[in-house]
């Protein structure tokens, strides 16, 4: 029956770590899946969460089916972290959030909500972009195209053409946009360009498709929270899907929310119900311990502020080892600017390498790295960032 299914070729990223795995070179470094490690590369347990994840064992019960929307608390705190508690948007209760599984999860279900109700709409991708977005919305049914935005001749952004490309985009295209920290190249619009691209988007009547899965990681969980905000202050009707695996160190309990902002409350509430229908579809309610975490977290003032504490904890060691890559670099490759990891954001940065020396690095030096050039920072550390300097810049040279 199954003789004609081909083979799967795998995920390229989650490929690289199992070659990673098997290989028995003492020096090997991964910079390749996105995840957070600690200067020891392990995986950290955060304090905050430790707390409360304790403190819930302490109130073991029944554990129903949640609704389909997911748990009330949750769904209150996502809105509530990402858009401000005061913002006029949660307090006029325009915004329907869904709990979701993992920000994938978000993604899923908001694709196949568009796909319904905007079927004849095209959607646009930052051109790189985290590969799975064109995976999904291609499998929801959607054309998908590319809007210029990575420069690699400066390692910056192609903001100009970028613009002028949204400016062309018929009503109703979906267009996906990282909040901050983007990936896969680290490189984010600035508050000034956001409120270039607003109007544009707004005039357009364009539906922005904003992905935030590292809150927290660029400059702080206000500061990279502006791109929504900015929006729902402009009025725009957009979706949100938002991720805590990163920013909680949670990522085997893939906490996750969708948000939509809509012009009423009237309406937020039919959307809230046919976002439901969907994940009825799909995987009928999320689960409860990580949510259940997440919230005992964010509501309890003392617990939010060492998670907060704990995360720009994470967030300068993820800096210390761009300058200290820049540093190295620069030093042993005088001639060259390197100049763009310190101004790339977040857990990732494009190196500038081709895949020819991505592959040199990996089979002569045990350093992988996905073949786009994409390094995840957050796998430097003290220990290794002076040999992974000393192995690009033997590729380079």
């Amino acid at each position: 029956m199954f003789e004609h299914i081909p083979a799967y070729p795998g995920d390229p990223i989650l490929s690289l770590m199992e070659d990673f795995q098997r290989d028995t070179r003492p020096n090997k470094v991964s910079l390749s899946i996105g995840i957070y490690f600690d200067d020891d590369g392990r995986l950290p347990v955060m304090k905050a969460v430790r707390t409360a994840e304790t403190a819930l064992l302490q109130e073991i019960g029944p554990r129903s089916y949640l609704p389909m929307e997911g748990m009330a608390d949750y769904r209150a705190a996502v809105q509530k972290l990402a858009f401000g508690p005061t913002h006029e948007a949660v307090t006029s209760g325009r915004i329907a959030t869904i709990q979701t599984i993992g920000g994938s999860g978000g993604l899923k279900v908001g694709g196949d909500f568009l796909k319904r109700y905007f079927s004849d709409s095209q959607v646009w991708v930052s051109d790189p972009t985290w590969e799975n977005h064109r995976a999904m919305f291609e499998g929801a049914g959607f054309p998908v195209n590319l809007y210029p935005y990575y420069d690699a001749a400066t390692g910056g952004l192609r903001f100009e053409e970028m613009l002028a490309t949204f400016k062309t985009l018929p009503a109703r295209s979906i267009v996906l946009m990282h909040a901050s920290c983007h990936n896969p190249t680290g490189v984010d619009l600035s508050q000034d360009q956001w409120k270039q691209l607003i109007p544009v988007i707004a005039e357009r009547g364009l539906i922005p498709y904003v992905d935030m899965a590292y809150q927290g990681f660029g400059d702080g969980l206000v500061e990279d929270a502006f791109a929504p905000r900015a929006l729902a202050d402009a009025g725009v009707r957009f979706f949100l899907a938002n991720s805590f695996s990163k920013s909680f160190s949670l990522y085997g309990e893939r906490c996750g929310g969708l948000s939509v902002v809509c012009g009423s409350a009237e309406e937020a509430g039919r959307v809230l119900g046919q976002l439901k229908s969907a994940v009825r579809a799909n995987y009928s309610s999320p689960p409860t311990h990580g949510p259940r975490i997440v919230t005992r977290v964010l509501s309890t003032p003392e617990l939010y502020a060492q998670w907060d504490a704990e995360l720009a904890e994470m967030r300068g060691r993820i800096k210390a080892m761009r300058e200290a890559l820049h540093a190295s670099l620069a030093e042993r490759l005088p001639g060259r600017d390197f100049g763009y990891f310190l101004t790339q954001r977040g857990m990732f940065s494009y190196t500038g390498l081709t895949p020819e020396q991505v592959d040199r690095l990996r089979e002569e030096h045990a350093v992988y790295l996905v073949r786009s050039g994409r390094m995840c920072i957050a796998g430097l550390s003290t220990r290794n960032v002076a040999y992974v300097a000393q192995a690009m810049a033997a590729v380079l040279d």
